[in-house]
């Protein structure tokens, strides 16, 4: 397989890790809408989804037409799930540096955009469901991101209350 360099390399803060991406892909997706935010840059968004729930913007999430049957029963529920796209993250760092953290973390080990597949995932609240746009709550992307699903959020098999991430809890209590 022959590989790439990435296709923006913006410079690297110290601790960070970059690879070559390969060349190809082997799977092709359908974006089924673009999620409309008030955000045009990254500065101006939320930097995760607990506080963009916190900050309460209505977005909206437009689906395709072709899908509206797909939404059938999506107005029954509080809350939803929705994958999405980060089209302009970068997908070469393996190791992150966030400023919010003593020491940099492999990508996987943390909830950044930046990865092999830039795909985020929120848990939003339905504030209305009409035809094929859905205004929610809990987003955190750039306006016009790609829509990659929707589905139902079940607290009863999507909530796991003592799930831990131990290099989190470590690094807050230290700073305690």
């Amino acid at each position: 397989m022959t590989e790439k360099l990435s296709e923006s390399a913006p410079e690297i803060r110290p601790g960070e890790a970059s690879i070559a991406l390969p060349s190809h892909t082997d799977a092709g997706l359908y974006f089924i809408g673009r999620i409309r935010t008030p955000w045009t840059e990254r500065r101006q968004a939320p930097k995760n989804a607990r506080e963009a729930r916190e900050r309460g913007d209505i977005c909206t999430v437009e689906v395709d037409p072709r899908y509206e049957k797909a939404l059938a029963g999506v107005e029954t529920c509080s809350h939803l799930i929705l994958l999405y796209w980060m089209d302009r993250a970068r997908r070469d760092l393996v190791v992150q540096a966030p400023a919010h953290y003593k020491e940099g973390r492999g990508t996987f080990a943390l909830r950044s955009p930046v990865r092999p597949n830039p795909i985020a995932m929120s848990v939003v609240k339905l504030v209305k469901a009409e035809g094929t746009k859905l205004q929610v709550v809990g987003v955190d992307c750039l306006d016009g991101t790609p829509l990659l699903d929707i589905k139902p959020y079940f607290a009863s098999a999507d909530a796991i209350p003592d799930a831990t991430v131990g290099w989190h809890q470590k690094e807050r209590a230290a700073d305690a």
